[in-house]
């Protein structure tokens, strides 16, 4: 009997020379995505709804369960939510393949913009977003929670975005672990910045954000830390014990685990807020407007920038395809809602205006997001991306 054969790696020095792909339909695209995939967008409605009315009609309920139910500041019910979201992703990502991945000068280069897209520009877009948009006086704790968004830099949903855009997980697991760190570093003088300086009226009296580095480093480490060591572990088990082939059969039976996750999370998450979401619709609707501007601008930015940079001869080679531009954009236009949500509500309580706005985060990021998934599927057809970058180049 033959062994079997085991596909050679993907070389990230090289460009894709994969036969060229006719532009498709939206609905042809739709129809070719798994079930849980092409009904996403529904499921994740009715999880919202599902939560909100949870919160609604059983507040004591809930409060009294997962405000009990916490390891050092963080909600259990969250994590739980954020290990079975994280996990099948994390478990697939090829870590054997990290050194040498690493070794790729465009991985470096790629490292570099994604500081500069989620350390730079894209918190001072926030910034701006939040006071045209929020400019009143009345507004200015709103604008605060706001702002905590825009400062925390996602490090967890970034991998299911980039996993349904068919983005390069491997890039995107290095992207993870290095704004992890920065995030453990930066978050709390970049809070303290933006709340406490940038995005306060002149005068203002109102409460002050405190922050310390143990709280950020204590979040960042449960939220991401235990995912990534149950992905890092089954993975190295689950190749020893199995074959090639039943590995991959694994892997796709893990996979939906995934999606099951983040409905469980996103029901979790709004059936804690949602009384307040219902209370405060009025100033729900006015946090919408920068949040939705923000996701969608700095997704677009990042991504059309890249595209352009990666049909132009010089920067081809370094710039690589759809599926490193593609992660760079989810990883630029999302944020960690999830800790944004914890200093709100370790900080200014779980009935305040910043706490709200916090809350609001995955009420636009979820679906405006999943949205962006699949128009970057049907850009990477509709456009032939790495055919068309290949013709440009050459």
């Amino acid at each position: 009997m033959e062994p079997e054969k085991i596909k050679p790696e993907f070389d990230l020095n090289q460009v894709s020379s994969a036969p060229p792909v006719e532009p498709v339909k939206a609905s042809k695209l739709f129809k070719s995505l798994s079930f849980l995939d092409r009904w996403l967008a529904l499921f994740i409605l009715v999880a919202m709804i599902l939560g909100v009315v949870i919160g609604v009609y059983a507040e004591n309920g809930v409060h009294v369960a997962f405000g009990g139910a916490q390891w050092n500041g963080v909600s259990i019910p969250v994590m739980i939510g954020l290990l079975l979201m994280m996990w099948p992703v994390l478990t697939k990502i090829k870590y054997e393949c990290l050194g040498r991945v690493l070794s790729s000068k465009r991985i470096w280069l790629h490292m570099a913009i994604s500081f500069v897209l989620n350390w730079i520009i894209a918190p001072f877009i926030m910034l701006g977003l939040a006071w045209a948009t929020l400019p009143e006086a009345s507004l200015e704790r709103e604008r605060k929670g706001v702002l905590l968004i825009g400062v925390a830099r996602c490090i967890a949903m970034v991998l299911i975005w980039s996993g349904l855009a068919q983005g390069d997980m491997e890039y995107c697991a290095i992207l993870v672990g290095m704004n992890s760190l920065l995030q453990i570093v930066l978050f709390a003088p970049y809070a303290l910045l933006f709340l406490n300086i940038l995005g306060s009226n002149k005068g203002s009296d109102g409460p002050l954000l405190h922050l310390h580095y143990s709280e950020v480093s204590t979040s960042v480490g449960i939220y991401l830390g235990i995912p990534l060591a149950a992905g890092l572990v089954t993975r190295l088990i689950s190749r020893s014990l199995l074959s090639p082939r039943s590995f991959e059969r694994f892997l796709k039976i893990i996979g939906p685990i995934a999606l099951l996750g983040l409905l469980y999370t996103i029901i979790v998450l709004f059936a804690y807020q949602g009384k307040r979401i219902i209370d405060n619709i009025g100033s729900v609707f006015r946090i919408f407007v920068p949040l939705i501007l923000y996701f969608v601008i700095v997704w677009f930015l990042t991504f059309f920038t890249l595209y352009y940079l990666s049909t132009r001869k010089k920067c081809r080679s370094i710039i690589g395809g759809y599926d490193m531009a593609v992660v760079q954009a989810f990883t630029a236009g999302s944020n960690n809602f999830e800790l944004a949500i914890a200093v709100a509500v370790a900080n200014f309580g779980t009935d305040s205006p910043e706490a709200l706005a916090a809350t609001i985060g995955p009420l636009v990021e979820v679906p405006v997001l999943l949205g962006l998934t699949y128009f970057a599927l049907w850009i990477k057809r509709r456009t032939r991306w790495e055919e068309e970058c290949s013709n440009q180049g050459d």
